[in-house]
């Protein structure tokens, strides 16, 4: 049993309280200690991703109580992958929010950004349904006193909107539980996953009542339209700081139905067969087209971005209803590249409104430092809309190589490729907007020089868009590891019998297909 596999979930929440308890106002000890933990969780997640890489899979149970009956937290190469993510994430956010001075605006926001890198590690990490219940809990309350830091009503109201719909998906979620519980009389996946088969075809429908049900709950989560309604104004009203961590948010829905869909319901079980098929594509589909309509006709530029997410979620979920090896592969490229292009992005028109004052897409003088803003946002932009030579071309690539396996693969092009050209068009629009017809612009007699942002704000936006750049130049190597990754999840063998300590079963990963 491996010990480390749990800290990721422990430091921040030991850091957290220590925050508030010994330094709750002593803003520059807040900061170190926050840059600190944010620092060990990055090392020790590149370790554990390190260590999966080749396949292993690290357990750690609880009190030493054993799956099922006990708490288990795993390691394998998804979960790692996605807690390093999160914690480079993380760092670079943090950073700018210092640079930028977000962190003073109103009370606790780093304990509260400590329990929410808590709640998102918990959620990659468990192996349990109910503590994937409690972690997304974790989650809520800490992105809700996020979202309302620095107050403001319109940011109350976007709280407010933002709880109500994570509130319903919590009580979709309990309903869930308790169904597939009634049904199995486990709640741990690897267990789940063997029970799951021994149901006889007679007995379907409880359990597929609960595999829709979580469904719904996951596709709340990752923003899949029509569950989407929460999004835009959540994500524009938030904290620039905020808004860029909350791009990992999603990916915590888009990661929850690819486990859970692969490893407890995957798409060779009587049981579930074609459940995510009926309607998850075509949900897809819609939220692409939809979320790059958002962005043309958007006239903020905090909301472009927000529907831009939309989008980007959608071309994920485009992949992952497909559900073969190859898509998912695909989708996971993708999510690594979206997840960094959407907190530059946001954190980009933070700088845009430090120096405008707001965000409304229509003339005003130059902003301060715009040659070295719009530089950023160009690079972003293209990599958001998917224009060669950045990740996004590749992953777009990828995802439309996936659909020739599909059915609906003419819906797929052609959705795709008229979503990039309008998401083309409407990033440019405001690019231009902002940035170049302003230079024709002369500011106000009377208008005080704007100081140009921090040196330390434009180092995590620079650090975000470098991430960009460097899954471009590995691309390959990044892919391939998700082609590993994707054969383990339709193998699943080596998880199942880790987590349940069976003997006589499969205990090595299979070879990469």
């Amino acid at each position: 049993m491996s010990h480390w596999i749990i800290l990721p979930v422990i430091m921040p929440a030991i850091l957290a309280p220590f925050i508030v308890l010994a330094a709750r106002y002593h803003i520059g000890i807040q900061r170190v200690l926050s840059v600190a933990g944010v620092l060990a969780l990055v090392v020790l997640n590149l370790a554990l991703a390190w260590q999966a890489s080749d396949g292993s899979i690290a357990l750690y149970q609880l009190g030493d109580w054993a799956a099922p009956f006990g708490i288990v937290v795993v390691g394998d190469r998804l979960s790692t992958m996605m807690i390093l993510l999160t914690a480079v994430l993380a760092l670079f956010v943090l950073l700018y929010a210092i640079g930028s001075g977000w962190d003073e605006r109103g009370r606790h926001f780093h304990a509260l950004y400590q329990f929410q890198l808590m709640g998102i590690m918990g959620a990659f990490l468990t192996g349990d349904l109910f503590n994937l219940f409690v972690f997304f809990e974790v989650l809520l309350i800490a992105s809700y006193g996020l979202m309302i830091h620095a107050g403001g009503n319109a940011r109350l109201r976007a709280g407010v909107q933002y709880v109500m719909f994570n509130l319903l998906g919590s009580t979709l979620f309990l309903f869930a539980l308790g169904a597939i519980y009634a049904e199995t009389g486990t709640l741990n996946m690897a267990d789940l996953a063997e029970r799951v088969q021994l149901i006889g075809p007679e007995e379907t429908v409880g359990i597929r009542v609960a595999a829709v049900l979580l469904l719904l709950v996951f596709a709340i989560k990752a923003a899949v339209v029509p569950l989407h309604f929460w999004l835009p104004s959540s994500y524009a009203e938030a904290p620039a700081p905020v808004a860029a961590l909350f791009a990992i948010m999603t990916k915590v829905g888009a990661y929850a139905i690819i486990r859970v869909y692969t490893l407890v319901f995957p798409p060779d079980v009587d049981v579930t067969a074609g459940l995510h098929g009926l309607w998850l594509l075509p949900a897809a589909l819609i939220s692409l087209g939809l979320g790059m309509v958002g962005v043309l006709a958007a006239k903020k530029l905090d909301r472009l971005v927000a529907f831009a997410v939309i989008g980007s979620m959608g071309m994920v979920m485009i992949a992952i209803a497909m559900f073969t090896p190859v898509s998912i592969a695909a989708a996971l490229y993708y999510i690594l590249h979206s997840t960094f292009a959407a907190a530059a992005l946001f954190l980009i028109t933070d700088l845009v409104r430090s120096s405008r004052g707001h965000l409304e897409l229509q003339d005003a003088p130059p902003i301060a430092g715009a040659a070295l803003v719009a530089g950023l946002f160009f690079v972003a932009a293209i990599a958001m809309t998917g224009l060669p030579p950045l990740s996004g071309f590749v992953g777009k690539l990828l995802i439309l190589h996936a659909a020739f396996e599909s059915p609906l693969v003419v819906w797929a092009f052609a959705v795709i490729l008229s979503a990039s050209l309008i998401s083309v068009v409407g990033f440019a629009r405001a690019g231009s907007t902002i940035f170049w017809k302003a230079q024709s612009i002369a500011p106000a007699e009377d208008s005080e020089p704007v100081p140009a942002p921090s040196v330390l704000s434009f180092v995590a936006v620079g650090g975000l868009v470098a991430m960009l750049i460097a899954l471009t130049v590995f691309a390959g190597q990044v892919h391939e590891y998700t082609q590993e990754m994707a054969a383990e999840l339709f193998a699943p063998e080596p998880y199942i019998s880790t987590v349940l300590d069976t003997p006589g079963k499969l205990s090595e990963p299979k070879e990469g297909y």
